[in-house]
């Protein structure tokens, strides 16, 4: 297994395991005792890490939603309470889910010795987000909660580059979005307005910018021996099913 096939291995495992956080009633709950719609929250959440910026910035960070939108969430996030309050308050969820969730994982040690390694081997030039997250002081030092931690920075990597290698190929992210699998029902879910443009003269652009992500994001895999890259995704594969029961 290569970095790049790493990468492209972990893709899949680490956007479960990060959902299986979002979409559990107690984060659910806690976003609605902060007075925040559900897109409020979501924009808050993820953004707020960069601090107290202007929808402009943010925008340019998240990429992917339409641009009018991140504006709506954060504005209507900021009459409630500081983005980066928010985004702290994400984390420690993030941190007590991991706590409860992940604790018992068997091999959680091993699972966050190898995250680890693969985390600190990161370059976070043009990646202004993820940096923002990996400067965030760790809430709690549980193995479970640190484990948890790293997997998100692991996912907010892998989003970063994707950004990178989807404007390298030409496609704007509207596009990207058409082009993928979900095409026009994942452009309306992100804000974006019809008209649309045609998916099919955007696949050929979009493969190319996925394959440009797996090289991108293996480059931090590579801290990781072949023998190592294949036990890691196979520990992300098990810890994915474990949350799916």
């Amino acid at each position: 297994m290569t970095p790049e096939q790493a990468a492209a291995n972990a893709r899949v495992g680490l956007a479960a395991i990060l959902r299986a956080f979002s979409e559990s009633p107690r984060t659910l709950q806690g976003a609605r005792l902060l007075g925040l719609s559900g897109w409020a929250y979501h924009v808050s959440a993820r953004a707020g890490a960069l601090g107290d910026v202007r929808p402009e910035t943010v925008a340019a960070a998240l990429a992917f939603i339409a641009p009018e939108a991140v504006t709506d969430g954060w504005e209507a996030a900021v009459k409630s309470s500081a983005p980066a309050k928010v985004a702290g308050w994400h984390l420690g969820e993030l941190c007590n889910w991991g706590a409860d969730n992940l604790g018992g994982f068997p091999r959680l040690t091993r699972l966050h010795d190898l995250a680890q390694r693969v985390v600190d081997r990161i370059d976070t030039a043009g990646l202004p987000l993820f940096a923002a997250w990996r400067a965030m002081p760790a809430p709690s030092s549980e193995p479970g909660a640190r484990a948890a931690m790293l997997l998100h920075l692991l996912h907010e990597h892998r989003q970063g580059v994707h950004v990178i290698a989807v404007r390298a190929s030409g496609l704007t992210p509207l596009e990207a979005i058409i082009a993928g699998p979900e095409g026009e029902t994942d452009a309306v879910a992100l804000g974006w307005q019809a008209p649309y443009p045609p998916a099919g003269p955007l696949i050929r652009r979009l493969l190319w910018a996925d394959a440009v992500t797996d090289a991108l994001a293996g480059q931090a895999y590579a801290a990781l021996e072949q023998p190592e890259r294949i036990e890691f995704a196979g520990l992300l594969e098990s810890l994915s099913h474990r949350l799916a029961r």
